[in-house]
């Protein structure tokens, strides 16, 4: 079973911690709870590890790194990790955990919960000029979702239970992706700027050797790659 339900809009959890906790672990709780009464065999859980560190000291960030998230959505993932952790050694429910970077690709809402890539796209092909939060600065780990699916498909067939890092160890800051953005629109709109967003980390970069060597996955789209193929489907 892969669970991937969640409320994913971070700022949305800084105002209001209460509704992302009912959500993502009370839900969590209640799927698990079914899970384990209906005995399912197995389960994927989607979690982040754009979150789950933290502003860390070593990037790219390996699995090892200790959890410190800065926001009530990755403080949600890590409760969850932990019950599965919990629900893996009383129940005997088999697991792997995911810990993805920052998603973007085809068929991403560029409305409400949505990332900055989605966001950019729209904007840009609406002849409109989109606007960066902070200085642009700030660094992301982009991960294409045809990546994340193989990913994804490669949990599921792993032979014990773990947690992995999914990203491309690759850091690419919000400037750099207006820029390509633009590049490969043809566009020649200016940077625009507002203040930066409470609760925004400024570095977040995975290292994804664990998922390497254990799993047999790796990406295989550059971020350029992955902005053609996004820009193609809008």
């Amino acid at each position: 079973m892969f669970h991937l339900a969640a409320q994913i809009d971070v700022r949305k959890s800084v105002a209001d911690p209460v509704a992302d906790a009912q959500i993502n672990i009370l839900g969590s709780l209640n799927i698990l709870e079914n899970a384990r009464r209906h005995n399912v065999k197995k389960i994927v859980f989607t979690s982040t590890g754009g979150a789950i560190y933290g502003d860390a000291d070593v990037v790219p960030t390996p699995e090892t790194y200790r959890e410190f998230p800065l926001s009530p959505y990755g403080i949600a993932k890590l409760s969850i990790e932990k019950y599965l952790n919990y629900y893996g050694a009383v129940f005997g429910l088999h697991y792997v955990i995911v810990r993805l970077a920052n998603v973007y690709g085809p068929r991403q809402n560029s409305k409400g919960e949505a990332g900055v890539v989605a966001i950019f796209c729209d904007k840009m092909l609406a002849g409109q000029p989109p606007v960066i939060n902070g200085s642009g600065r700030q660094t992301r780990d982009f991960v294409y979702v045809g990546d994340v699916v193989a990913a994804e498909m490669a949990a599921l067939r792993a032979k014990k239970n773990g947690f992995y890092n999914i990203g491309t160890g690759k850091e690419t800051n919000i400037n750099e992706i207006f820029k390509q953005l633009n590049k490969l629109l043809d566009s020649n709109f200016k940077t625009t700027y507002a203040p930066a967003k409470p609760g925004e980390q400024k570095r977040s970069c995975l290292d994804n050797t664990k998922a390497k060597n254990e799993l047999g996955w790796q990406p295989e789209h550059s971020v350029e790659d992955g902005l053609k193929k996004t820009i193609e489907w809008v």
